[in-house]
């Protein structure tokens, strides 16, 4: 619901008006005159203003200034008549979001310009708050253009309950922009629940997501409430959901088209608000062609996908996005603030960042806790060739470790064979599993 005020001097168009857009639930005061509609901004806080041009007193144009001076953040929409049609273009080259003319065809028109307003303003929320160093939440973007359809979706999908799934790299910031339409969402007083599927075991994830009664299985010696419980009228964020196992699915699909669960051991069904976030990594299609992936769950999750591009095609972002990371990490290590030299800063535009965000934090804190004095210089930034044979070890081993995982999902875990499938021994198999804790 948004605040809206009216200033008309003409009762039956003010009434019109806030008839047309009080039945969608806005909040709507109404003005006789421009010098009324003042006094009223001065007392409350406004999304809309909706005023004519010409008015007793102060008039269309002269609202607008004060508003443009004063509350920069309220939209203007001028209502003007055929004759001065070229006073509201003037009106919108100061600052006004659109203009109306007279008669005023219906309603509908009236509440399209009205959402587009609303759209337009929230758009400008996150972007100006996006731009704002803040020391208690990860900064998001600081304006590239190839972040601009992002924040515009952001910006859309946060004013409704809609299923949104976050697609791109790892370290992009999936769960960053997970929160970032928590805040500015109607449920920003609710919770947050947040639960990586990749961490935990199927038992144990269903367990911590549906909850469970005493008894249910071994350990189970008191009832338990699960997360998806505690976030009701809330958020809840699924982060690697590729890694969500099979037998567990449809369990997440039946919560997410009937809004109802039951606790494991349990057969009371539970009634659930959530709005839900999933995110991944991964290609979903084709885990889906590969029957690892129900194609209903997925169309449940990407109602309204939206994919965050890795920081190597966001690079006018690396440096600001390095000095907000840099402030926060000087904060938790207790140092003081540290600059980057332009030798540095021209080493971290120069990389690829494969590991996006989360390698730059990285990296940085790495520099902030080593540098001895009050400039991290290009030394201090090791990437690169520095730490490549590491690195390469890391990704063969995590394609390993895949690869080994991938085999028993698709054997129902049977590790004869799954050995037979790697076209290793079977007792390889069994040193690997304990290598990379599968077991």
């Amino acid at each position: 619901m948004a605040r809206i005020l009216v200033a008309d001097d003409e009762c039956g168009i003010r009434e019109f008006i806030a008839d047309a857009i009080g039945v969608n639930g806005h909040d709507v005061s109404v003005a006789a005159d421009g010098a009324e509609a003042a006094r009223l901004l001065d007392r409350y806080q406004v999304d809309v203003l909706i005023t004519d041009l010409k008015m007793p007193g102060m008039d269309g144009m002269d609202l607008l200034r004060k508003v443009r001076a004063e509350q920069p953040e309220v939209e203007v929409i001028i209502l003007t008549a055929h004759g001065t049609v070229d006073t509201a273009v003037t009106a919108m080259k100061i600052g006004a979001f659109d203009y109306l003319q007279k008669p005023i065809s219906g309603p509908d028109e009236l509440s399209v310009l009205v959402d587009r307003a609303l759209e337009h303003r929230c758009l400008l929320d996150i972007k100006a708050r996006s731009l704002v160093k803040d020391d208690h939440f990860p900064p998001l973007t600081y304006g590239d253009p190839a972040m601009a359809s992002v924040m515009d979706a952001i910006a859309k999908v946060a004013r409704t309950t809609a299923t949104v799934l976050l697609l791109g790299e790892s370290g992009t910031g999936k769960e960053v922009a997970a929160k970032w339409i928590h805040r500015h969402s109607d449920r920003r007083d609710q919770p947050f629940m947040a639960v990586n599927c990749a961490a935990l075991s199927p038992p144990l994830l269903e367990s911590e997501l549906f909850g469970h009664e005493k008894g249910a299985f071994t350990g189970a010696s008191e009832r338990r409430r699960g997360r998806i419980e505690l976030a009701d009228n809330g958020i809840f964020f699924l982060d690697e959901v590729a890694e969500f196992q099979p037998e567990l699915q449809a369990k997440l699909l039946r919560v997410l088209q009937e809004r109802t669960f039951e606790r494991v051991g349990g057969s009371r069904t539970y009634n659930v608000n959530v709005q839900w976030i999933a995110a991944t990594n991964r290609d979903l299609p084709t885990l889906i062609s590969d029957g690892r992936f129900r194609e209903d769950l997925y169309h449940r999750l990407s109602v309204f996908p939206i994919r965050l591009p890795p920081l190597r095609e966001r690079a006018t972002d690396i440096v600001p996005l390095a000095g907000a990371l840099l402030h926060r990490i000087c904060r938790d290590i207790n140092c003081d603030t540290l600059s980057l030299t332009d030798a540095a800063t021209q080493k971290l535009v120069q990389w690829r960042w494969p590991g996006n965000i989360r390698e730059l934090a990285n990296v940085l804190e790495r520099a902030a806790i080593l540098s001895e004095r009050k400039t991290i210089d290009a030394e201090a930034i090791q990437i690169q060739d520095d730490f490549t044979p590491r690195r390469i070890d890391v990704a063969l081993a995590d394609i390993e470790r895949n690869a080994i995982r991938d085999a028993l999902e698709r054997v129902d875990g049977n590790r004869r064979r799954a050995a037979e499938l790697l076209d290793i021994p079977e007792r390889t198999l069994y040193d690997k599993l304990k290598k990379f804790g599968l077991t």
